[in-house]
């Protein structure tokens, strides 16, 4: 176990707020927490830097969340998109202006540590949260929450912020429940100079096979990220897709670095996001979007309002403010990232009877390519434009209608 500017005398202390998780989320929560001058905790069960499968697209959303003079570590900027059906029907179209950027997760993650550290944050990394207490013998008052380490060491808390990704132990404590859960495969394939030449600037988005399910190709530097994400329960399949995608791209003869899976799990719209001075917050809460399954962005968003919210709770000094507190954190998540999933989840249903429609209302449809670029760059979301454009509108009510069962009517 490693620990940085942690002593044994530290063991029983009270820290304002712990944070347990180190990825987007957590760091984010760790920074909001310290800059506002508390006492943080930040555990993590891992070393850094860790791997992480994740395609490392970081759009607008996410640049915009970023903390102050946070350097992007960047491997490319993205100008070109080409789209294809299933391999085929291909048709890139170009930007003038950066899309969005690549990153390698593990040197964005450890530089988002290192940021909340730089603001006041105290990292231990190696340490496994076993379980959470409120109440019981552990607990020395109202105001405290024990966290029980593997190894039996108990560390205190006036409030605890989850972000320990989408298996959270912290997310079985508050009780998350989960609507959508996704398998994502992905390879980081080596490729030489003159391969990753032909790829710089430009990504691979292939529309696939089963249900709701794509690929893409993110270029960082002599690295290709290539993988393909489905419903779980379709894993031969969804493994097959990936062979076959690789196989079409002409990239079978490079062997992988790294070959790895991940689960991916979309929160149910009455799912909780806290339970007394707990919160939970990015893959912990099931904070994405259900259509592209995109989360760094929602993890930095929904951090940040964690660290804050998570200062207030710290605060508190009954249950009734407490609760307080926590409602309001609910009401900031649900107003922003709950709007944007809720449309996120209607393209989704959509999708996934029509992919060839979005296929060519994207690739074929000017208005189309310009929100997939003004979303992609942070200018609107998906939530804006179906409220404030028309056509968008009615659009995404027609298919609603197409897809919902006789009898029902859906949400506009």
């Amino acid at each position: 176990m490693s620990s940085e500017n942690s002593s044994a005398d530290d063991v029983r202390q009270v820290w304002d707020v712990v944070v347990v998780g180190a990825g987007p989320a957590g760091a984010s929560a760790a920074y909001a927490a310290a800059v506002a001058g508390r006492r943080v905790l930040l555990l993590e069960k891992a070393e850094l830097p860790r791997y992480k499968t994740c395609g490392g697209g970081i759009i607008g959303p996410s640049r915009d969340s970023l903390p102050p003079g946070f350097d992007l570590p960047l491997r490319d900027r993205v100008h070109a998109v080409t789209f294809t059906h299933n391999g085929r029907f291909a048709r890139t179209r170009r930007s003038r202006h950066t899309l969005f950027g690549l990153v390698n997760r593990p040197e964005f993650d450890q530089a988002l540590v290192e940021h909340a550290q730089k603001a006041g944050a105290e990292l231990r990394t190696g340490v496994t949260v076993q379980r959470v207490e409120q109440h019981g013998s552990a607990v020395p008052d109202r105001r405290c929450v024990a966290l029980v380490l593997q190894g039996g060491e108990t560390v205190l808390a006036r409030a605890v912020v989850g972000a320990d990704g989408s298996a959270s132990r912290i997310g079985a404590h508050v009780g998350v429940k989960l609507g959508q859960v996704d398998l994502g495969l992905e390879a980081e394939i080596p490729v030489p100079e003159t391969v990753a030449e032909d790829w710089k600037g430009q990504v691979l988005i292939d529309w696939g096979p089963m249900p709701g399910s794509y690929g893409w190709v993110f270029p960082k530097g002599d690295t290709l990220t290539v993988g393909v994400i489905s419903a779980r329960g379709e894993g031969a399949a969804t493994k097959r897709y990936l062979e076959e995608f690789i196989g079409r791209l002409g990239l079978a003869g490079f062997e992988p670095s790294i070959s790895s899976g991940h689960l991916t799990r979309c929160r149910a719209d009455d799912s909780p996001l806290s339970r007394g001075r707990v919160l939970v917050c990015g893959d912990a809460a099931g904070l994405l979007e259900p259509w592209t399954r995109e989360g760094i962005s929602f993890a930095l968003r929904s951090g940040r309002l964690a660290g804050e919210w998570a200062v207030r709770i710290a605060e508190a000094h009954d249950a009734v403010d407490t609760r307080r507190q926590a409602l309001n954190y609910a009401f900031a998540v649900k107003a922003g990232l709950g709007v944007e999933m809720s449309v996120g989840k209607r393209l989704l249903t959509a999708f996934e009877r029509r992919p060839g429609l979005f296929h060519a209302v994207l690739t074929g449809f000017r208005p189309a390519w310009k929100a997939f670029m003004d979303i992609t760059r942070g200018t609107t979301t998906l939530a804006e434009i179906v409220r404030t454009h028309p056509m968008a509108h009615r659009a995404l009510s027609a298919l609603d209608r197409r897809q919902a069962p006789a009898g029902e009517q859906p949400t506009s």
